[in-house]
């Protein structure tokens, strides 16, 4: 039996995958996953502010990923919780590891 899809927001293209995050700043525990609503949940211990949760959420995601920092991409008109990124990559096996992670299945 099939895992049931993910409901995350995913474009994909040839270069990378765009996404929806909640950030959850000032959390106790950090972790990504699973989703919130068509986002995936990103929680970090850094405060929501000067950029310290946003530079925070990059670098979970990207871990998360096993990807380099610089291919993860915070949309820069962001603001709040809700944020768009950009990750950069082999777009099907961004894909899998997305719908992994909003599952609950963190790949950390």
């Amino acid at each position: 039996m099939s895992d049931p899809p993910s409901p995350l927001d995913l474009v994909a293209d040839a270069d990378g995958v765009r996404l929806f995050i909640h950030v959850s700043p000032g959390a106790r525990r950090e972790g990504v996953g699973p989703a919130h609503g068509d986002a995936l949940r990103i929680a970090v211990s850094a405060p929501a502010e000067a950029g310290k949760a946003n530079a925070a959420c990059v670098h979970a995601l990207a871990s998360a990923l096993d990807l380099p920092r610089g291919a993860v991409h915070l949309d820069p008109g962001s603001r709040g919780r809700r944020k768009r990124v950009r990750v950069d990559g082999d777009p099907a096996g961004l894909i899998r590891s997305l719908h992994a992670l909003a599952q609950g299945g963190g790949l950390r």
